[in-house]
């Protein structure tokens, strides 16, 4: 072997063995699938599947603004200079900055649909405690509870207000009240295809007002349960084409009341609906001591009848005016000859953003719901709402 063979051979071996380490030293991994977020359609717009789940999920809410004035319990308030003043009066502004998320998240399952609700918001309050003008900041759980085919457990609203549906689409529309708030619950709603649903529910309850007896005692009507009792309601509704009836009755446990309450819904076209709603509880009469120290009697608490005497009835119009603006008018009278009016309009300015200006009349009548005017007389008193709200 000469020496120009000996060098061929040693380039050869030497190309060989440094192309093999090359190709074990150069391993390039595969990549990794991305699962990007895929939007749900099974429960409508907005809901989203969490990345490697079968969970659909939204998140949305609003922030709003009010500012009110006159009948809404925040005229003519003392000011800070009122004691120099011989208890000069001030009239100021009610102002309210909310600001509301929600979280909606359900999966299918083979029990029904699984949901979880929660629902929370802040507010930012300008408001009168005892006659001086405060600020004040606050959260509150609005809404938090689990749902699994037609059974619901959790804290939301009362199920004597939202069975038949709260009252029209007005800001003030407690003037005659005609529910009480939220509460803890457990319940069960059948829901047919035939527009047929049927209810059946317990309540918690919650606590109740103050209020003075004849010997001048006060004395608190607490409506959370007692003895393990809870509140029984039950209800039966049936919705079609044309509108629908709703019926929802309420037992309190604690103060031994029921209350009942029926509703109709009239769809008169595509643009003008209507409804008309009335309720009716039982209680026992207690003599108290009015603001003036007079002895009257009025009907006793009771949880599912927050309304004066034993009676009273709301009746509403919406109409869509416009493309962008919808008139939504309310009156409310009860047994006590307690009195209510509220229009506003509603106006979409751009999408997700609705400006509602509305003005209230309330007329008071009997004790213990009696309001008077800035002029201490109670021959009605009149108020304006202007809300701005950007909903997401």
């Amino acid at each position: 072997m000469n020496i120009k063979s000996l060098l061929l051979g040693s380039a050869a071996a030497l190309v060989a063995v440094t192309g093999a380490r090359a190709a074990d030293a150069v391993v390039v991994a595969e990549p990794e699938p991305v699962e990007y977020v895929r939007v749900c359609d099974v429960y409508g717009a907005g809901f989203y599947y969490i990345p490697g789940t079968e969970t659909c999920l939204k998140v949305g809410g609003y922030i709003r603004y009010d500012i009110g004035v006159g009948a809404l319990g925040h005229q003519d308030v003392d000011d800070r200079n009122s004691e120099d003043d011989d208890n000069d009066l001030n009239d100021t502004f009610y102002k309210k900055a909310r600001f509301a998320i929600r979280f909606d998240a359900r999966t299918e399952t083979e029990l029904g649909t699984l949901r979880g609700y929660g629902a929370i918001k802040f507010d930012r309050t300008t408001s009168d405690v005892g006659g001086v003008v405060y600020t004040s900041t606050s959260q509150d759980l609005d809404h938090a509870y689990i749902e699994l085919g037609g059974f619901r457990i959790g804290k939301t609203d009362s199920l004597f207000d939202t069975f038949t549906g709260s009252a029209g689409d007005v800001i003030n529309d407690g003037i005659v009240p005609y529910a009480p708030g939220g509460t803890h619950q457990i319940s069960y709603t059948f829901t047919g295809g035939n527009g047929f649903t049927a209810m059946v529910g317990l309540e918690e309850g919650n606590s109740g007002d103050v209020y003075v007896d004849a010997d001048g005692d006060e004395h608190k009507a607490l409506f959370t349960l007692d003895s393990y009792i809870p509140h029984v309601l039950a209800g039966v509704g049936y919705t079609a084409g044309w509108g629908g009836v709703s019926f929802v009755g309420a037992y309190d446990s604690v103060w031994e009341e029921f209350a009942v309450k029926a509703r109709v819904d009239v769809k008169a076209t595509e643009t003008i609906s209507a409804f008309l709603m009335a309720g009716y509880k039982s209680s026992e009469d207690t003599d108290v001591l009015d603001a003036d120290g007079n002895l009257v009697s009025f009907a006793g608490p009771n949880n599912y009848g927050p309304w004066g005497g034993d009676w009273a009835i709301w009746g509403g119009l919406s109409a869509k005016v416009a493309p962008k603006a919808t008139v939504n008018v309310q009156l409310s009278y009860d047994d006590y000859e307690n009195f209510g009016a509220v229009a506003n309009v509603a106006y979409e300015l751009v999408p997700g953003f609705v400006i509602t200006p509305e003005v209230v009349y309330q007329d008071a009548g009997h004790f213990p719901n009696e309001v008077d005017d800035a002029d201490g007389d109670d021959s009605g008193e009149w108020g304006g709402f202007l809300r701005f709200q950007r909903n997401f």
